[in-house]
């Protein structure tokens, strides 16, 4: 590998990697919720601010509230007193006939500009420094929120009424597509793409996906493919990361620990997308930076163009501070 010869600023190292040429040492961010704070624009920007300073992540995902995005139609969720998921009060799809009555939801619906607003006082703020990824969900995970969570009964409505969930979906889709286009109007850099745990074989068979997932996906995708820097995040077990390799997005994250996953190094001589990956969401916080190294070492190999060191997926709100801290010293190893 050509030998660097100056510091990079944290822009400089990722856009090093996203065009799979030599970087100092590895980009890295992790990512996860904290439940706690983020029931507002102001307190979901200010906790994103004082992570990448805490800990000086390369790049940043704006992580909201997993329910933000069901919030826009009516879904209404308790909000937590400790630091786990919110609970699910009402839901508006209860039957597979109530997809069809899904509108589109205008990009000024109050969660949605909260959304777009916590974005742009995060680029305000840090977003010269560093890249500011945007969290998109899919539409299919949208409407499965809608339904009350991921597969069923979601799973069940579209086979029972496939008519009436392809009616949601467009809906759904020209709303996203709307609010993704705000969202890099605030200055992310990209977006995060989330389809949740659908794009686990376990919960979605492919050909279900390839009907009622992907053609929505790349229509969303399409929108902000001009954006400098897209991730798709493809969550789960037993994830067939192999029909995603021609998604139109500069980097795949997943799990790249779970034995029925594919490794970091054998997706990237298959595909010429940044991989994203080589940090253990699921036991951070178990591990010393010695540990951690050993595990990051052994997941990235001799790869240094064209990876990223991440999380499979989001860490644990209880995370504490030395975990967090000792994957931005990890990275400097790598160099």
């Amino acid at each position: 590998m050509q030998e660097m010869t100056h510091h990079m600023t944290h822009r400089e190292r990722v856009t090093a990697a996203l065009q799979h040429k030599p970087v100092d040492r590895l980009p890295v961010s992790v990512w996860g919720h904290d439940f706690l704070r983020e029931g507002s624009a102001e307190d979901l920007a200010a906790q994103t601010i004082e992570k990448q300073r805490a800990y000086g992540y390369d790049f940043v995902k704006v992580n909201p509230r997993w329910t933000l995005f069901a919030e826009p139609w009516g879904n209404v969720y308790k909000p937590p007193q400790t630091q786990e998921f919110p609970r699910l009060v009402e839901k508006v799809v209860g039957c597979a006939e109530d997809m069809a009555e899904l509108t589109p939801v205008h990009r000024t619906q109050q969660m949605l500009a909260e959304h777009t607003q916590a974005l742009r006082m995060v680029t305000e703020e840090i977003g010269a420094e560093v890249d500011c990824l945007a969290t998109l969900f899919s539409p299919l995970a949208v409407l499965g929120l809608l339904c009350g969570g991921v597969g069923r009964p979601l799973t069940a409505y579209l086979q029972e009424d496939p008519g009436a969930a392809h009616k949601a979906l467009e809906h759904i889709t020209a709303t996203l597509s709307e609010h993704a286009l705000d969202l890099l109007d605030a200055g992310a850099s990209g977006v995060f793409f989330a389809p949740l745990q659908w794009t686990s074989l376990d919960v979605c068979p492919e050909t279900v996906y390839t009907q009622f997932g992907e053609a929505y996906d790349r229509r969303l995708l399409d929108q902000v493919a001009h954006a400098r820097f897209n991730m798709l995040h493809v969550c789960g077990s037993n994830i067939g990361l192999s029909r995603f390799y021609d998604y139109p997005v500069h980097v795949l994250n997943w799990d790249n620990f779970d034995e029925r996953n594919p490794d970091l190094q054998s997706v990237a001589g298959e595909t010429d997308k940044v991989v994203a990956g080589g940090i253990p969401h699921k036991r951070l916080h178990r591990l010393d930076e010695s540990e951690l190294a050993i595990v990051a070492n052994e997941a990235v190999g001799d790869m240094r163009q064209g990876v990223m060191l991440a999380g499979g997926c989001g860490i644990g709100a209880l995370v504490p501070h030395p975990p967090r801290e000792a994957v931005v010293s990890v990275a400097r190893s790598l160099t």
